[in-house]
C-alpha cells in the first residue's frame, strides 16, 4: 500500500520463553515469539511503551530455536509490594517479605519450558514515519534490547528496510515450501480460513494484542498504571509450521517471495502476515 514501508530484522536470542497462558501444570512456551511480544519489543525500543500506533503494524514471525529444555523454579504468585521492616526497605507478598531466615512469602515449584539458541526473522509492515523510527532504534539502540522476559536479551544481526523490487509477488495453486518455521493464521475471518489440505501442523491460540485500561479508557504512559488498570488481550489462532516444511493446499494462494542474504522467505499475502483483525 501507498505510504507503507517493509522493515527486516534478523536477531540471535541465546535463551527465551515466550509463555503461553493457556497452560497451568507447566509453564509452556510459544515456538516463536506472539505478535504482542514483537510489538512490546519494538516499543521498548523506541521509547514509546503504549504509543497504540504500534498496532496498526503487521508481522510476519520466522525463525527456531536450536533446542527445548525444562527448567525447574520457585515462582512467586501474586502482587509485590514495597515495605519497611525496622526502617528498611523491603519487598513482600502475601504480607510477607521475599526474602528471610524465618519466614518468608510462599513460592509454587513449577516446570518452564525454555528455548535455546534462536535464530529470529522478522517483517515488519506500517506507515513510513513509524518504520523509519523503528530502524533508527534497531541500527542504533540507546539500551540493551530483550523478547520476552526482562532476562531474555537479544543481538541484532541484520536490519534492513525492503524495497518494493525485492519483493516478488505470485500465485501457488498446489503446494508451499516453507524453508524457516513461521506463523500462519488460521483464519482471516470466521468464513476465511488458510486452504491447508494437509491438517498435521499445531495450533496455538497466540496474543496479537495487549491494552491497559482504566475504566475502559487505554492508557497512554507508566503514569497512569495502577492496581486497577485492567489488562485487555486479543487472541488469534495460528498455525505453527517447521523447518523445510511442505504446505499442501485446497485452493491458489497469493505469496510474497524475498531473498535475504541468500535466505528465501514466503509470505502469505493475507494469512503471513498477524495483524488486528
Amino acid at each position: 500500500m501507498e505510504g507503507e514501508k517493509t522493515l527486516y530484522i534478523e536477531l540471535f536470542q541465546p535463551f527465551a520463553q515466550y509463555r503461553n497462558p493457556f497452560t497451568f501444570y507447566y509453564a509452556q512456551s510459544y515456538p516463536l515469539p506472539p505478535r504482542s511480544t514483537v510489538i512490546g519489543m519494538l516499543q521498548n525500543a523506541t521509547d514509546e511503551y503504549y504509543n497504540t500506533e504500534f498496532w496498526d503494524l503487521k508481522v510476519s514471525i520466522h525463525g527456531g530455536f536450536e533446542t527445548v529444555f525444562w527448567n525447574y523454579q520457585n515462582l512467586i504468585k501474586g502482587d509485590v509490594e514495597i515495605g519497611t521492616n525496622c526502617g528498611k526497605i523491603e519487598l513482600r507478598n502475601q504480607k510477607r517479605p521475599l526474602y528471610g531466615r524465618v519466614l518468608k512469602s510462599q513460592r509454587t515449584p513449577v516446570y518452564q519450558q525454555e528455548l535455546f539458541n534462536g535464530r529470529l526473522f522478522l517483517f515488519i509492515r506500517g506507515k513510513s514515519d513509524l518504520i523509519d523510527k523503528i530502524e533508527k532504534a534497531f541500527r542504533s539502540p540507546k539500551k540493551i534490547l530483550s523478547l520476552g522476559r526482562s532476562e531474555d536479551i537479544i543481538f541484532i544481526k541484520d536490519v534492513h528496510e525492503i524495497k518494493k523490487d525485492e519483493l516478488n509477488t505470485k500465485i501457488v495453486k498446489r503446494d508451499l515450501w516453507i524453508r524457516y518455521p513461521m506463523y500462519i493464521l488460521k483464519r482471516m475471518t470466521k468464513y476465511n480460513e488458510f486452504p491447508i489440505r494437509n491438517e498435521k501442523y499445531p495450533i496455538f491460540s497466540i496474543p496479537t494484542k495487549v491494552l491497559f485500561k482504566n475504566k475502559e479508557k487505554t492508557i497512554k504512559t507508566k503514569g497512569e498504571l495502577s492496581r486497577t488498570t485492567e489488562r485487555e488481550v486479543k487472541f488469534a489462532p495460528v498455525i505453527y509450521t517447521g523447518y523445510d516444511y511442505v504446505l499442501y493446499l485446497k485452493d491458489s494462494i497469493e505469496v510474497e517471495e524475498c531473498i535475504i542474504n541468500k535466505k528465501k522467505f514466503k509470505i502469505p499475502s493475507k494469512w503471513g502476515w498477524i495483524c488486528d483483525n
